[in-house]
């Protein structure tokens, strides 16, 4: 699991780094088209939404799995002792997967399937919506993944975490 875990990581990582240069280029370009044309390029704007869209749930994904970028109050956490410290971890990442699962992989999988179903597409870019959504249930079923992962981690304190 843990080599999985790593290629997962990896791979999610080269998807952020691609999809960020991505939205550089999309942004410069706008503001030297508009500058030097006098109009900026239509596809611009909605390509920088959606590759934020996709930026920020993959990223929340990523950040998940690595443990190390979380933004958190552990001042009360640090105060337990160590077998009450991973008794709280347990229940943490238990509810972060059951909150990706019926939030994000149900709800944004009925979200996806809806838009796809009503044919929706993007103004400029004439990409059906859909596929802009499916970041959510995917980025879900990763976050359900990581906290699996990051569980057996919790359970076996013995095993070297990374």
């Amino acid at each position: 699991m843990h080599i999985l875990f790593r290629i997962i990581n990896k791979a999610i990582e080269a998807l952020l780094v691609l999809i960020f240069s991505l939205l550089v280029i999309d942004v410069v370009w706008q503001v030297v088209s508009r500058y030097l044309i006098g109009q900026s390029s239509s596809f611009t704007e909605e390509f920088a939404r959606f590759a934020l869209i996709w930026l920020t749930v993959l990223g929340a994904a990523y950040i998940n799995g690595s443990k190390e970028g979380h933004l958190s109050m552990d001042f009360l956490l640090a105060k337990l002792s160590p077998e009450k410290q991973r008794k709280r971890l347990k229940v943490i990442q238990v509810l972060m997967a059951l909150f990706a699962l019926v939030v994000m992989v149900i709800g944004g999988g009925n979200l996806m399937y809806t838009v796809l179903k009503l044919g929706q597409i993007s103004p400029a870019l004439l990409v059906p919506l859909g596929y802009v959504y499916a970041i959510v249930p995917i980025s879900g079923i990763l976050i359900i993944f990581f906290s699996i992962y990051h569980l057996t981690i919790t359970l076996n304190p013995n095993r070297n975490e990374h």
